[in-house]
């Protein structure tokens, strides 16, 4: 078993008297019969017979819960209190409500501290099996834990009491014994340390100090409600404190002499006195701790390049309407600043012009935005990152993967010239007409003769700030350009060959048919006779 470091071996043992107050009436909290301070717990003994109730509300109105036992420091504590004394002492362990039975195959065999929780490091139970109904934990001399009922009777009870922090114990005084006081009832001399609300008396000089905090840092430590040195038998002692630092309200304590200072923004210790100091921007006021605002921009011509600003403590530029700060200088503002564009845009004269990116052109209907544009017959489309839902500029169509131009002047848009151009057409007239609604033709008043006319393919004149006038949709998708695969151009040559042949040979054989009866042709074919007949020859006839 480990044991406790040396420093916390010292035990006392308090009122030796064992009184047992009568059960169940208890009209005070019990005076405990031995108790050990630590640090930041206290475990107190007491003994009486109660069940396990009483022994938890006992524990309760000194500020504590019954001992929980969650490592080997505790469990040798408790063998300092006990002191080899026989009897079984309440622990805070009980059964836990969800359970009816114990499970002696569990660390803590289905109990549960007080606290409600199941958390230890350390178990050290007697042997036994499962057992029913309300359950509770004692501890024996042999310090072995027991499960018992819980309205039984135990010889006593452990309580622990937790604090944040503790007071240590006064310095020894020759011929001055000190006593102490727990919150819990505890009385003695021999404490590690003592619980926050602890009394220290000191009876050969009368004088009585609490533990409790400071009011300053929060820290625990002796004082006493009347102000003043504590007396020290003869004389009257005066307290001190060291440069920089000035007795407090009690008389007894050190401060800063800027502890409860007017100053508004900084306090500056000075000897056993303060100065109050203000941040850059301000300057103290009359009063000497209030602290005012310098104005900057009045004080210091030239600050800002435009305007200056005063604010709280510093100062701020800005710049002229037209103007925006730029990296702490006031440039002019650009038109585009602020400019709708869609894409790009360029500063011009007295306002701003719209642009596009490549592949797009201004939209004549919105000039701030921006549309699909190809300036060649077939062009790539514009598609998503994942190669799909591609789209063309207006006047073209998808084939494939390319966008390829419409040729509106094959859907007979015009009424009489046409010029097909990428993504759109134009119609033109002949002379002595004119261009009406983009595509029909119209004659020429002889108001008109005498102006310049469309000329056949020539374009229209458009009269200034008229707008161009929008491409007209087609009212049926033209047919689709198809390129002819190199196999049936090849069919076509071979099949005119054949049919040049064929009629060849078809002319040689009527040829060859007309000269076949010579019978009934001599008046053609004579020969040498035909001088004497009279005949001319023929042409045509039979030279082969």
């Amino acid at each position: 078993m480990r044991r406790l470091p040396l420093l916390l071996l010292p035990l006392l043992l308090l009122g030796t008297g064992l009184g047992e107050p009568g059960y169940p009436g208890e009209p005070e909290p019990l005076a405990p019969s031995g108790a050990q301070c630590l640090q930041h717990a206290c475990f107190a003994m007491f003994w009486g017979a109660r069940p396990f109730a009483a022994a938890s509300a006992g524990c309760e109105r000194g500020g504590g819960h019954l001992m929980t036992v969650r490592s080997t420091v505790a469990e040798e504590a408790i063998a300092l209190l006990l002191q080899n004394r026989g009897g079984r002492l309440w622990l805070g362990l009980s059964l836990a409500p969800s359970l009816h039975c114990t499970e002696p195959a569990w660390r803590l065999r289905g109990f549960r501290w007080v606290t409600e929780d199941n958390r230890t490091d350390h178990t050290n139970w007697a042997p036994s099996g499962p057992r029913c109904g309300e359950r509770c934990v004692t501890v024996s001399r042999e310090l072995r834990w027991e499960e018992r009922r819980c309205e039984d009777l135990a010889d006593g009870f452990l309580c622990e009491y937790n604090y944040g922090s503790s007071c240590p114990l006064l310095p020894p005084a020759e011929g001055l014994p000190v006593s102490y006081t727990t919150p819990f009832g505890a009385r003695g001399g021999e404490f590690l340390a003592l619980p926050p609300r602890s009394v220290a008396s000191v009876p050969a000089l009368g004088l009585e100090l609490r533990c409790d905090e400071d009011g300053e840092g929060g820290r625990l430590r002796w004082g006493r409600a009347a102000p003043g040195a504590w007396p020290e038998g003869t004389g009257r002692p005066r307290c001190s404190c060291p440069d920089g630092s000035v007795l407090g309200p009690d008389g007894r304590g050190c401060r800063s002499p800027c502890a409860g200072a007017p100053c508004q923004q900084h306090c500056v210790v000075s000897g056993s006195s303060f100065v109050c100091m203000c941040d850059a921007g301000y300057h103290l006021g009359a009063d000497g701790s209030t602290c005012e605002d310098n104005d900057d921009c009045a004080s210091e011509p030239g600050l800002c390049e435009q305007l200056c600003v005063n604010t709280m403590g510093g100062f701020e530029c800005r710049c002229h309407p037209g103007y925006r700060m730029v990296d702490g200088h006031c440039q002019r503002e650009s038109h585009c600043y602020r400019a709708p564009c869609e894409q790009s845009c360029e500063d011009v004269p007295g306002g701003y012009r719209c642009g596009c990116y490549d592949g797009y052109a201004v939209d004549p209907r919105d000039p701030k935005r921006c549309q699909l544009h190809c300036s060649d017959s077939q062009c790539p489309p514009l598609c998503d990152q994942y190669g799909q839902d591609c789209k063309c500029p207006e006047g073209f169509l998808l084939d494939d993967e390319l966008c390829v131009d419409i040729d509106e002047c094959d859907m007979n848009y015009c009424e009489h010239n046409c010029t097909n151009h990428p993504g759109g057409f134009q119609c033109h007239c002949p002379a002595g007409y004119r261009l009406v609604s983009d595509i029909d033709c119209a004659p020429l008043s002889e108001q008109d003769t005498e102006a310049p006319y469309s000329g056949d393919f020539e374009s229209q004149t458009l009269p200034p700030h008229t707008p161009v006038p929008r491409t007209p949709a087609p009212s049926r998708t033209p047919p689709k350009a198809e390129l002819l695969h190199p196999g049936a151009l090849v069919g076509i040559a071979v099949g005119a060959v054949l049919t040049a042949l064929a009629l060849l040979a078809l002319g040689y054989h009527l040829a060859k048919k007309r000269c076949r009866s010579p019978a009934t042709m001599d008046y053609k074919c004579g020969g040498p006779h035909e001088k004497e007949l009279g005949l001319q020859p023929v042409a045509s006839g039979c030279a082969g």
